[in-house]
């Protein structure tokens, strides 16, 4: 038989516990509410402002710069070719502007910084996103030489330090917005070359940067994106630069991996980038138009279903558990060596 003591004190813990339930997902509620309507809020004039955008030949930064445009908001579209510059220009309304940039040439940027300063005049930059990016070489890491590394971070972590740096006494000026482009592979490394490495820089670089600016009132986000489908992800462009980066390597290396390792691993790129990639760009522009319109942007916005769902949860566990979902993803080496 079991005591009416012991009863009663079995509903009261089932009672309690269900109202400490019921009041953490009250609370969990009126957070998110909380924070749905903070978001909601915008900046005023933003016709006004001027926002500098690097990368704009394609991809998410040809998109963000024609939709500020239709917004009234004055632009400044940097862009690496004259035929994306002059592509841009067809597609926009005559208030935008477009010059040309090497985020790897500290004079073109310095060039930049002079154009952009007598369009902003006193009032200085609201904006300035740095989007320019580029993902080859990127491959298993024993392939790479020092250059490879060099090639892409002198674009993706370099060219932003650079940028930012030389823009920044004009974002100050109008206690503006530094919206970074980084990546989930910004929180985890699914492969060797100088992507990973430079997107966790950009990640670093975000973070110092956004607490030093703050006594100034210039604000930092970082975007996110999972798998998209922009040159960045281009297959063709990855699969030529992964077959360049085999055949330069010495017959024992090769060796050491195997002879089907190449084409294993260009059909595990394929399938990933085919089946993970999103054709809709705005899901990381909407971010990015967030960043620099909202009252109270976020620090950090993932965007993709992918990145939400999968690759930042599981950024999140233990090493042993993302290392072996990348060794499902990728193949490993047959050493020949070993079987001969």
């Amino acid at each position: 038989m079991v005591s009416t003591e012991s009863l009663t004190t079995y509903l009261s813990e089932v009672i309690l516990s269900h109202l400490a339930l019921s009041c953490a997902l009250l609370l969990a509620a009126l957070a998110l509410v909380r924070r749905f309507i903070r978001e909601s809020y915008r900046i005023d004039g933003l016709r006004q402002k001027h926002v500098f955008i690097t990368g704009c030949d394609s991809g998410f930064g040809n998109l963000l710069a024609r939709q500020l445009d239709e917004k009234g908001i004055q632009v400044i579209a940097a862009c690496l070719t004259e035929k994306g510059a002059a592509d841009l220009t067809a597609a926009a309304s005559s208030r935008m502007k477009t010059l040309l940039l090497d985020v790897t040439d500290s004079a073109s940027i310095r060039r930049a910084v002079e154009f952009v300063s007598k369009e902003v005049g006193e009032r200085g930059l609201w904006g300035l996103v740095n989007n320019a990016g580029r993902s080859i070489p990127i491959g298993p890491t024993e392939w790479m030489q020092i250059e490879d590394f060099t090639k892409v971070l002198d674009v993706n972590l370099n060219g932003v330090i650079d940028v930012t740096l030389q823009f920044l006494p004009l974002l100050k000026k109008a206690q503006g917005r530094v919206v970074n482009v980084a990546s989930i592979f910004g929180r985890l490394s699914l492969t060797g070359g100088g992507y990973c490495l430079s997107k966790w820089g950009v990640e670093a670089f975000s973070d110092s940067l956004r607490l030093d600016m703050k006594q100034f009132g210039v604000k930092v986000s970082m975007i996110e994106p999972g798998f998209f489908k922009t040159a960045v992800t281009q297959r063709d462009l990855i699969e030529a630069d992964l077959k360049r980066l085999w055949t330069r390597l010495p017959q024992d290396v090769k060796d050491s991996y195997g002879a089907t390792f190449l084409d294993e691993y260009l059909k595990a790129q394929d399938f990933s980038l085919g089946i993970l990639c999103s054709p809709d760009l705005s899901k990381v522009t909407r971010c990015m138009q967030h960043a620099l319109t909202a009252q109270f942007p976020r620090i950090r916005y993932s965007a993709g279903w992918d990145a939400k769902l999968f690759w930042i949860p599981l950024s999140y566990m233990p090493s042993f558990v993302s290392d072996f979902v990348v060794s499902v993803l990728l193949p490993s080496p047959k050493d020949e060596r070993k079987i001969k």
